[in-house]
């Protein structure tokens, strides 16, 4: 007669969903087996359900792994541990440095437009600079919760100054995409079904323009918006927590807008 553990496949699948992150990133079990100071032999082990890892391999391949944090305490409960992180509201006392910390940032990037936003692109918090792009938006996309992906990709939204809209919108879902494939999160799938259905204007192809190099290909993917009758060009950038202990801090995104050409900082410059 055989005993259950933690690590069958049956009851809870804790190998196979290792083995699924492990195929995600690229790594064969001794690759895997030497970053988390262990061995193939065990690593298959676990995988196959012949053997159940401890707490702290699962913690330790997840590490190696890369694994967000929500799907950590997935795979946690899945080996039949309690979970490692928690999932303070951002609205909680405890939060209070993490949100002073957001608009400290957020206030230091102005004149330049700024926002911050959760797992499912929910703005959290945005500065002045953000507001300026949003004026002229529709009050029923402005209703809480205000989504990122819902404003920038609503045919009534910013997207209908949006002059690069298909490359644009193709950045934006691919972007999605990729974060659907690490993790399963029911609200951003939500989003994501729903802009992608969205109908899509004809036209604002072309990369080329402001700031971008004599052969017409820019270093980076820009964002050309029209604002008060001026074409404005961006960059964008990404930032985020370094290892974080608390599942929404680790789902906070800031996204930063930088002039790319002297006529759109010149421009925000100005106004402000």
């Amino acid at each position: 007669m055989t005993t259950a553990t933690a690590g069958d496949s049956d009851g809870n699948p804790i190998g196979p969903m290792l083995r699924g992150w492990r195929e995600r990133r690229g790594l064969s079990q001794l690759e895997l087996a030497l970053r988390a100071e262990s061995s193939a032999r065990h690593l298959s082990f676990i995988e196959t359900g012949r053997s159940s890892p401890s707490r702290a391999m699962v913690l330790r391949l997840a590490e190696h792994l890369d694994v967000p944090v929500r799907e950590r305490n997935t795979l946690l409960v899945a080996a039949g541990y309690a979970p490692e992180y928690r999932e303070t509201p951002l609205d909680d006392p405890a939060m209070a440095p993490v949100r002073e910390s957001v608009e400290r940032l957020l206030a230091a990037h102005e004149p330049y437009p700024a926002l911050v936003v959760d797992g499912a692109y929910n703005v959290v918090a945005a500065n002045n600079g953000i507001l300026m792009l949003l004026d002229g938006i529709p009050e029923h996309l402005l209703q809480p919760p205000l989504n990122a992906m819902r404003l920038t990709l609503h045919p009534e939204g910013l997207a209908r100054h949006i002059r690069n809209l298909r490359e644009w919108r193709a950045h934006l879902i691919a972007q999605m995409d990729r974060q659907l494939s690490l993790a399963r999160s029911p609200a951003l799938k939500a989003v994501y079904d729903e802009v992608v259905a969205y109908p899509v204007a004809d036209g604002g192809e072309d990369v080329g323009g402001p700031g971008a190099p004599a052969d017409g290909v820019p270093l980076a993917l820009p964002l050309r918006v029209e604002v008060e009758g001026q074409l404005l060009t961006f960059v964008s950038t990404i930032a985020t927590f370094n290892t974080p202990v608390d599942i929404t801090v680790s789902e906070l995104a800031m996204e930063t807008l930088l002039p790319a050409d002297s006529a759109t900082q010149k421009f925000l410059t100005d106004r402000s």
